[in-house]
């Protein structure tokens, strides 16, 4: 499906990031974890780019979030206001959730947070009962996106762990102040074994991730995985 769609809000989450809300189009249905392409005119031509909605399917509006880089792509959108439009087409991506594991770890690394909250919005609004571990990586307490709404929804879901690492964190910083590792699994996530996996990052990031998780025994199948391109 494809639209031509007006910003209804602009939300800073972080010095670097902005989520941008659209009115939901009748009949655009999609599953979380999902993303939509989204279309600019920068520099005089027609851009697209892919990003993952970061609302959830329960949410009557659609909502992407972006990391403002300094590129002309990112500095489109950060330019834009309330009722600029933008072309989105979608929905695409096949790393989604619905509750159709039991358990399933989440990994994300800085902005590919954003599939990862739209799937842990869902299950929470949905009560869905699988039991979901999020480890989210990120540089500095102020690059991590959606801190306040996770960590609403930890208290609000039983079945939702949430927890964050930094990898150039503050003396004052309480909590892991490294790259997600197999020891951090091990020792947060015991029955990672049963579990289903679920990366989204940068390329590097998800890259790393696959070989520490080949190097723990997961086989393959057991991960669906979300790289960040051009982002």
């Amino acid at each position: 499906m494809k639209f031509e769609l007006k910003v209804l809000e602009i939300i800073k989450r972080t010095h670097d990031a902005k989520s941008f809300r659209f009115p939901r189009p009748e009949g655009f249905d999609y599953k979380p974890g999902q993303y939509v392409l989204v279309s600019l005119t920068v520099e005089g031509s027609v851009v697209t780019k892919p990003l993952t909605l970061s609302s959830s399917p329960t949410e009557d509006h659609i909502e992407f979030t972006k990391k403002l880089t300094g590129h002309p792509f990112s500095n489109v959108l950060d330019n834009m206001k309330i009722g600029d439009s933008a072309v989105v087409s979608g929905p695409f991506g096949k790393m989604t959730f619905e509750g159709e594991h039991e358990k399933v770890l989440l990994l994300s690394g800085g902005i590919g947070i954003t599939p990862m909250i739209s799937i842990c919005k869902y299950c929470t609004d949905m009560h869905i009962d699988s039991n979901i571990v999020l480890i989210c990586s990120n540089k500095t307490e102020n690059d991590l996106v959606f801190r306040k709404e996770l960590d609403e929804m930890m208290h609000s879901n039983s079945n939702l762990k949430i927890m964050y690492t930094l990898t150039r964190a503050s003396e004052s910083w309480i909590g892991y102040k490294e790259r997600i590792s197999d020891k951090m699994i091990i020792n947060e996530v015991p029955d990672y074994m049963e579990r289903r996996f679920y990366i989204c990052g940068p390329p590097e990031m998800v890259h790393s991730m696959e070989e520490t998780l080949a190097s723990m025994n997961i086989q393959k199948e057991m991960v669906k995985k979300e790289l960040l391109t051009g982002y």
